[in-house]
């Protein structure tokens, strides 16, 4: 059961949620060349390591993907998936610290969006700013390593790392009582309170060791960051959430540049789904025409450069009324499209 429980992760929430999703683009976009070729090539090892992993405790599909995959290589001579070797690990390809910031860059993403969420402001709308605190010169390493990704997975324009954080961002403490519960007993109490009149500087402290030895009448009570729960007040124009160690602080204030580029965004996304209903080929050139009143027409001229490339138009026309045409709605904005497939 923990094996395929592992599997099923692995599978569900690195390879496919984040991986896959990450290298749309590079499975699709370009000539097939080295990065493409490096995409596929990876996702490939995954797929047929996962169904040998798999082999024992699911058979007949585990066969039938590595029959699937083998007849596209014949890469092996074996006619079943149990006829090869289980997979061993391989000790000198693991690197803990691309672990470590693929992990930063997965909860960073992650709190985010949740921010985004609990304000209700959409992915397509890109934000300027978002702050992370940082405890060691090495967490701000990593985290830039990953930055381009983050800001791309969250659509936000720029990352700041924050070295001290007291007076900006207030922090809460208290217990977490299901992992403290069996371990403190009677002593519960005693430890929430004390937590509860921690100062920022001591929780700072708490956050960047990982432990705290809490002394408690004649003896100390060590905590880890798993046993407490931490949590971050909003501040004015920003949106605060916390994970562990890991504190983000979102800028959530859109300013009309940025309300210019959410519009353009949107309105690619329903071009595109046109597109996809309209059953065009992922490689069919169009031209679009749109019906757009000012603030809108002037996002669309502004980002027609962009909206072209994205759409694979070699024309976007703007006007003020059109005869026929599709009706979308971009923010809230009626508008009417007409898609014409080139060719």
């Amino acid at each position: 059961t923990i094996a395929g429980r592992l599997v099923e992760d692995f599978v569900d929430e690195q390879l496919s949620n984040w991986y896959v999703r990450l290298c749309r683009r590079r499975f699709w976009k370009g000539e097939y060349e080295q990065d493409k070729i490096a995409a596929y090539q990876t996702l490939y090892e995954c797929l047929e390591t996962v169904v040998r992993l798999m082999a024992p405790i699911s058979p007949f599909f585990s066969d039938e993907i590595f029959i699937q995959l083998n007849n596209v290589t014949g890469k092996h001579g074996e006619a079943s998936v149990h006829h090869i070797l289980f997979p061993a690990p391989k000790e000198e390809v693991i690197d803990r610290l691309l672990e470590e910031r693929m992990a930063l860059a997965q909860d960073a993403s992650s709190l985010i969006l949740s921010l985004r969420k609990k304000v209700n402001i959409k992915v397509r709308q890109p934000l300027s700013k978002a702050l992370i605190p940082v405890f060691n010169p090495l967490m701000e390493q990593q985290l830039r390593k990953v930055e381009d990704l983050i800001k791309t997975e969250v659509n936000i324009k720029e990352m700041e790392y924050l070295t001290e954080t007291e007076g900006f961002i207030k922090k809460k403490i208290k217990p977490n009582f299901v992992a403290l519960g069996k371990k403190l007993g009677p002593k519960m109490k005693a430890v929430s309170s004390a937590l509860q009149n921690f100062s920022q500087h001591e929780i700072s402290l708490f956050e960047k060791e990982g432990r705290y030895s809490l002394p408690l009448n004649d003896e100390f009570v060590d905590l880890t960051l798993s046993e407490v729960e931490i949590t971050s007040e909003d501040i004015p124009g920003w949106s605060v959430a916390s994970k562990g160690s890991l504190t983000v602080a979102l800028d959530i204030n859109v300013t009309p540049e940025l309300e210019q580029e959410g519009n353009a965004r949107e309105f690619v996304n329903r071009i595109q789904k046109i597109r996809k209903d309209s059953d065009f080929a992922l490689t069919d050139r169009i031209e679009v025409k749109v019906a757009a009143a000012n603030g809108i027409a002037e996002s669309l001229g502004k980002y027609n450069d962009y909206i072209c490339a994205e759409i694979l138009a070699d024309k976007l026309e703007i006007t003020s009324t059109i005869e026929d045409g599709v009706e979308i709605e971009v923010n809230d904005n009626p508008l009417k499209v007409i898609v014409i497939k080139k060719g």
